[in-house]
Parts: structure tokens; C-alpha cells; sequence
């Protein structure tokens, strides 16, 4: 299992990148009326850095999010650092931190078996759907991280929300972590139902998976969809800053959350991310390593994680989040990418 290399613990920051004290700044982005660029850390070149983001975030035709943050030397840029925007799947993170606690506590075992019972059977993005729906299938607790994690499997982080305990006690974990900017409220299947219109479908207003097909199978009118995704990005619930989701993987990284073992098993699981090759990895030097989780729904496109930079020159915290995005998801791929690049770049060249 692969275990990170912690930075100093002096270069911790807090979970946000406020930059009123010194040192830093406050910079308007090109639309100051708009968007807020804020630095962190006594380097001036990162002005620089967060034009250039500004810049290419314009090429999305909607709301971007970003935070980068070099976790051994404390600079940082974030653009919107302190908006809402939509998690899709990367609250996939917050959940398996959840669940990793349980296990850090004694409350729940890595090999423990979680049964799938016939409802948790939804159409959706899972192999379990797909393949394994068979009654009585159990998967350990290690394998639906997987799953989850890994190829982004809805069926798997239901089970893993309702063996966490719920949304609540999912945000509650967020709160105990001193992370104020993380919301979870939804499993996968009541988010997607409300996307596609179904407002009442909630954790505590269930549908089952026939009446969800049904709602994924009825027709829609152009008209519909926008309404929808009007309704979904004004939605505050399941949705992050991105400075709070920078100031998750930073305390993940530096075991403020997770014990030792579990960090590295949820670090090591993100390293084999089979989701978003053309997102924070998509222009990166061949051979990058990138830990990361990705999201996608209607007009929101992510990607959050840590790059390894080369020859000794660290690690880089990159969240990325699109919403309200007049373009389509390869193009949005392309404004993550080109970001990831450019904050990449910058941190190999300006060591500090």
C-alpha cells in the first residue's frame, strides 16, 4: 500500500485560504465583479498564477472553482475559493473519510461484508448493477471503497452513505474535522432524482428502482432540462467550496483526519482513479501521478486530488469545479486539464 510522504506539520494551513493577514493578498480576476482571486504565501509570482487560472477558466462559459495549494511550502491561489458549487461524485471523498473513521474508532471493520439488498439495486453507474445483482451478494466494506472510489460506482456509495450512517453523519464528520464548507445530504439515487425534476425524492422520501427507471426512461423537452439545471445549480444541498474540499485533502494528507493507515488506503485507492483521464491528468507530463476523485452532472464537470510533482519539488492539492456550463463535458475536461497544467507547471518552476 502506498503511504504519502507528510509534509511539516508548520505548514498546515486552516481549511481556508483566507489571506486578510499577512502574508498574501486579495486580487480582482479579470471580471471583479464576478469572481475573487485569492493568494496565499509570500511569493509574488502567484499573482501571476491566478491570472493565468482566471484566463482559462473563462474558456468553461460558466461559474469555475478552483484551489491549488503546494502542501510542502503553504502557497496557494484559489479562484471562487469560497462559492458553492455542485460535488457530484467527489463527495465520494467525504464519505469514504466517514467510513474510514468508523474504522479508525472500532465501529466498522476494513473486511467486514455488507450485504446489497434488492433495493439498493438501482439502473445506474455500477458495476454491482451491471453485473453482481444476483440476491445475497455481500462485498467487504475495502472492496465497495473500491468501487466507489475507483471507477465511481453509485450502488457502492448508497451502501457505504447507509452503513456511514447517513448524510448526517457524513457532514457531521466534516464538521468534527473543522470543515464548514462540506455539505452531504443525498445518496446518489435521490441527487439523480432530483436532477431529472423529482424535487420530493429525498434520503427520507424514497422511490424505488422501478419507479426510478421509469423517471430515468420518460421523455424530456429541451425546455425541461434547463429547468432543471437551473433548479440543480441553485440547489445548496451535496456541494463545496473549493477551498473546504482543498482543506479535506490536506488534512487527509497530514493524518489530521484519518489515522496513518487509513490515509494511505484512501490515498493509494484515489492513485488508481479510473475515471477523468482528460480532467486534472489530461495534459500532465506522461508518468504524473495524480490521487484524485472526479464528478459529473448536468452542467457541473470536476476533478479534486494531489499531483505529484517531479524531482523532489512536492505535492500539489488541485480542486477544480465547473458548474453552469454552456459548453459540453469535453471541453469543460479541457478547462480542468489545462488548469492542472498550469498550476503544475508552476509549482515545479517556483520551488519556493
Amino acid at each position: 500500500m502506498r503511504r504519502p510522504t507528510r509534509p511539516p506539520l508548520r505548514h498546515l494551513l486552516a481549511a481556508t485560504l483566507v489571506v486578510l493577514a499577512l502574508p498574501g493578498c486579495t486580487l480582482p480576476a479579470p471580471d471583479a465583479a464576478a469572481q475573487e482571486i485569492r493568494l496565499q504565501g509570500d511569493d509574488p509570482g502567484l499573482a501571476h498564477l491566478a491570472a493565468e487560472v482566471a484566463r482559462l477558466a473563462e474558456q468553461a462559459q460558466g461559474r469555475v472553482g478552483v484551489a491549488a495549494y503546494h502542501l510542502e511550502t503553504g502557497r496557494g491561489i484559489t479562484l471562487n475559493g469560497d462559492e458553492s458549487f455542485p460535488m457530484a461524485s467527489t463527495y465520494k471523498v467525504p464519505i469514504a473519510v466517514r467510513i474510514l473513521s468508523m474504522i479508525d474508532g472500532g465501529e466498522l471493520g476494513l473486511y467486514d461484508l455488507i450485504e446489497i439488498e434488492e433495493d439498493d439495486v438501482y439502473v445506474t453507474a455500477s458495476a454491482i448493477s451491471d453485473l453482481l445483482d444476483d440476491p445475497g451478494l455481500q462485498i467487504s466494506v475495502h472492496n465497495l471503497l473500491e468501487l466507489m472510489l475507483q471507477i465511481s460506482d453509485n450502488i457502492a456509495t448508497d451502501v457505504l452513505m447507509r452503513t456511514a450512517g447517513g448524510s448526517q453523519a457524513v457532514t457531521g464528520r466534516m464538521r468534527e474535522a473543522g470543515i464548514e464548507g462540506i455539505r452531504v445530504d443525498r445518496p446518489t439515487w435521490a441527487l439523480i432524482a432530483n436532477w431529472l425534476g423529482a424535487g420530493e425524492v429525498s434520503e427520507d422520501n424514497r422511490i424505488g428502482p422501478d419507479d426510478y427507471e421509469r423517471l430515468l426512461r420518460a421523455p424530456r423537452t429541451d425546455e425541461s432540462v434547463d429547468a432543471n439545471n437551473v433548479a440543480f445549480n441553485t440547489d445548496p444541498r451535496d456541494s463545496s467550496t473549493p477551498s473546504a474540499m482543498s482543506a479535506l485533502l490536506q488534512k487527509i494528507w497530514n493524518l489530521e483526519v484519518l489515522s496513518e493507515e487509513g490515509s494511505a488506503l484512501l490515498i493509494d485507492i484515489m492513485y488508481r482513479c479510473q475515471t477523468g483521464e482528460a480532467r486534472l491528468k489530461g495534459v500532465l507530463p506522461a508518468g504524473t501521478e495524480v490521487a484524485h476523485k472526479t464528478g459529473t452532472i448536468g452542467q457541473t464537470t470536476n476533478d479534486v486530488g494531489i499531483i505529484d510533482l517531479p524531482d523532489g519539488a512536492g505535492h500539489v492539492v488541485a480542486v477544480v469545479y465547473v458548474k453552469e456550463s454552456a459548453v459540453d463535458v469535453p471541453e469543460r475536461e479541457a478547462v480542468i486539464a489545462q488548469i492542472a497544467r498550469a498550476v503544475h507547471d508552476y509549482f515545479v518552476f517556483n520551488r519556493g
